[in-house]
């Protein structure tokens, strides 16, 4: 049976699903499951308010109504509902002040995973090189390699709070560079990046002649005083730069997985041939579903208030621990942890799933430069004392550890 793995593509030869390994990932296999039966809190997904109920009274109504009438046993089009994407392109207008049009601009995917592969797979040739920052979402660095590309890890450092440089990028530019995969803001640091820096980034896509993929998926998250700047508004950017979002995180609704892409018509007009074979029709219900949650996005103001408390909390917290640091959050619901101090990350994160019974993300996941830091959902549980308590297990956790170690 062996010799079946010699026959795949070698990127995909190498994946790890956990049948015959244990495997790492709260969102590989069975990870999760066998780690909430064993009492763990799973706050190392991005699930907003996990394991809690949480679907806005409005999309539930639309949920339970549209299930009555039948008609969600239908498919709708690969390209997503018109009447979706309508609302999306409203809703860019009041937020960012730019117009789509609906039936050019939008496509809907099933979710911003699928959204990324396949925003990528049209531009991705056998030895075509991706730039991507480090640290950053794990299949940002994982996709490219299905593709047939090469991943060129671009490093941020956490003097900078992790925003680009963009004198790295230009030192890793070779002919071979296609694509800056640029995920705004960033899954783990949640660092949302400036105009500045963006226009810089910007200008480097169009003097190299490269595609930009940006994962906007966080896009909702954005503390105030940190400016959400979409990089395909930049001058140059709009006809080489493809946007995917996602109800998943600002929203709260993971679970209905709806995303969305949008680009220029000429990028557009292929998507729309492909999508049929690649990615299908997006679920009828769950667009139908999520649609109020356009019409009216107030609530998003209630979450944000959610996971400002949840951020000061471990801000204060962690910061108090000998060998534990972190930075404010500027977006998301996550927390960047630094506990290189106090050894391998790897092996802090399976003490903290059994010391604390708390399951975190081991920060190699993320890049090279993740290496000796967590990434914690604040943003699990729905009341905020149940994420105040996994909190601080986590920190008597942690200065157990740091006595042994000397450092308290």
């Amino acid at each position: 049976m062996e010799n079946m793995k010699s026959k795949m593509r070698p990127a995909f030869a190498k994946l790890d699903g956990g049948l015959f390994t244990t495997a790492q990932k709260a969102d590989v296999g069975d990870v999760a499951e066998r780690m909430k039966a064993a009492g763990v809190a799973l706050m190392s997904w991005a699930d907003p308010f996990m394991p809690d109920p949480s679907i806005p009274q409005p999309v539930l109504d639309a949920a339970i109504k549209e299930l009555q009438n039948g008609f969600p046993s239908h498919y709708t089009m690969p390209i997503g509902s018109p009447e979706l994407k309508k609302l999306i392109a409203a809703r860019i207008e009041r937020k960012y002040g730019f117009k789509l049009e609906p039936d050019r601009n939008i496509i809907i995917n099933p979710g911003s995973d699928n959204g990324l592969i396949f925003a990528m797979m049209l531009w991705i040739n056998p030895g075509d090189e991706v730039m991507v920052h480090d640290p950053s979402y794990p299949s940002n660095f994982l996709n490219p390699e299905l593709l047939g590309g090469v991943t060129v890890r671009v490093p941020t450092y956490p003097e900078d709070g992790y925003h680009l440089r963009v004198e790295e990028y230009e030192k890793r530019v070779t002919p071979k560079t296609k694509m800056v995969l640029l995920t705004n803001p960033n899954n783990p640091t949640g660092t949302v990046y400036t105009r500045g820096e963006l226009e810089e980034l910007a200008a480097f896509c169009v003097r190299h002649d490269l595609i930009c993929v940006c994962d906007q998926a966080f896009e909702d998250t954005a503390f105030p005083g940190h400016e959400m700047v979409c990089i395909s508004r930049l001058p140059g950017m709009w006809e080489r730069t493809v946007t995917v979002c996602s109800v998943s995180k600002g929203m709260g609704l993971s679970g209905f997985r709806v995303g969305w892409t949008y680009a220029n018509d000429v990028i557009m007009d292929t998507y729309f041939g492909a999508a049929v074979n690649i990615q299908g029709a997006t679920s009828t219900l769950a667009q139908l579903a999520v649609m109020p949650a356009f019409r009216d996005d107030s609530f998003i103001q209630d979450y944000m208030s959610k996971y400002d408390a949840r951020r000061q909390y471990a801000y204060r917290l962690f910061n108090s621990i000998p060998g534990v640091s972190m930075a404010l959050p500027e977006a998301g619901f996550f927390v960047w942890i630094d506990v290189s101090a106090l050894g391998d990350s790897s092996e802090i994160t399976a003490y903290l799933a059994e010391e604390a019974l708390v399951s975190l993300n081991d920060g190699k996941f993320y890049g090279d430069m993740g290496n000796g830091h967590l990434r914690l959902i604040a943003g699990c549980f729905w009341e905020d004392k149940d994420s105040f308590a996994a909190m601080d297990r986590m920190a008597a956790a942690f200065r157990k550890l740091a006595e042994r170690k000397g450092l308290a």
